[in-house]
């Protein structure tokens, strides 16, 4: 069990995952934080990860660092996604043992398990049929973390387990409409959706500028000029969405996430099985009703339409959390108000942006 003094490094402390992870740890009284920037510490190298671990005798790792990105993202770049993923995982888990530490904490992802494996997915149903293919290099490398952590426990007696998190969303997420996950796209393209509804040319320039490039078809959609210039008068502005909608997906807040990691660090013991638990709410929803909430949150009253030309993905991922509900721990965030927050974070970003 850990001490309010332990000192704890997180890797990847600034993605989605990570902040959150860091703002649980500080709230919960854990004082010896350890992060590192990208430029001061290259994780794909292996030998600045271990003059890192064995010179700051860190008492527990949290690898949250990750290449991740959606199903275009995927399809787009499987050698990277494989490539690097593997290459953060062995350095930082082998270079862990190499110094000493005991305990290591290893973020997963729900896209282990099979494509058609029964629902709710339980954690032993890892490596029991295919994957869903367009992600399968990330998927191939998350098992590969999940299946290193066991080894080293076998061989060595560490204390390395990993967490499965169902589809992640909340602030500091990547809203890049190109290689973002499911729930920041919905969110940016109704926001583009109602600002072009009002009119209001500067707010989607603000967006731009805020959260990156807004690609040629989603322009059209909402009525764009391909120069920027304006927005063309007449036109009602459409959401379009990737796939027939009919996908089922589980959505958990990242700061629910965060409060399960911290509350599974904070267990004096846990049983041999639990080296690999399910993080999730135990609830899903189509992707068309997530739309329908997400549409209602930023206020867009305008058309949806779904690009069936464009992959779903598995049909149906449910995690089965019995395990990590039986471990005391239950998520507290609804996803209306999840959403809300978000919307929130990112209208914030976007008036920082033009400061």
């Amino acid at each position: 069990m850990l001490s309010s003094s332990s000192r704890i490094f997180v890797a990847g402390h600034r993605g989605m995952v990570g902040t959150a992870l860091v703002r649980s740890l500080r709230q919960a009284g854990f004082v010896n934080i350890l992060t590192r920037t990208h430029s001061h510490l290259d994780l794909t190298n292996q030998q600045d990860v271990r003059l890192f671990l064995q010179n700051e005798k860190i008492d527990i790792v949290v690898l949250a660092a990750a290449k991740v990105g959606g199903i275009h993202a995927n399809n787009t770049y499987p050698a990277d996604f494989i490539a690097t993923n593997l290459q953060i995982q062995t350095n930082v888990i082998t270079e862990s043992f190499r110094a000493g530490i005991q305990d290591l904490l290893f973020l997963g992802s729900s896209c282990i398990y099979p494509k058609n494996a029964p629902q709710p997915l339980k954690e032993e149903y890892l490596l029991t049929g295919p994957l869903e293919p367009t992600n399968t290099p990330y998927a191939i490398a998350k098992i590969a973390g999940i299946t290193m952590c066991k080894a080293f426990n076998r061989q060595y007696g560490t204390r390395y387990f990993s967490v499965m998190p169902t589809n992640l969303y909340g602030p500091d997420d990547n809203f890049h409409l190109e290689n973002s996950h499911v729930i920041p796209a919905m969110l940016r393209k109704y926001h583009l959706g109602q600002m072009a509804a009002q009119e209001n040319l500067q707010a989607i320039l603000d967006d731009e500028k805020a959260f990156g490039i807004i690609p040629e078809a989603t322009a059209r959609d909402i009525g764009l000029a391909p120069d920027r210039s304006h927005l063309q008068h007449g036109h009602e502005p459409r959401v379009v969405l990737w796939g027939s909608g009919n996908a089922y997906r589980e959505f958990l807040h990242v700061e629910d996430m965060a409060s399960a990691c911290v509350h599974l660090m904070n267990m004096s013991t846990r049983n041999p099985e639990d080296q690999l638990i399910n993080i999730g709410t135990g609830q899903d929803q189509t992707i068309r009703k997530t739309a329908g909430i997400i549409q209602r949150v930023v206020g867009f009253s305008g058309e949806t339409l779904f690009d069936k030309t464009y992959p779903d993905g598995t049909p149906k991922k449910l995690l089965d959390t019995s395990r990590i509900n039986a471990m005391g721990w239950k998520p507290k965030i609804t996803f209306t108000k999840g959403l809300q927050d978000t919307y929130s974070w990112y209208l914030q970003q976007i008036a920082k942006s033009k400061k």
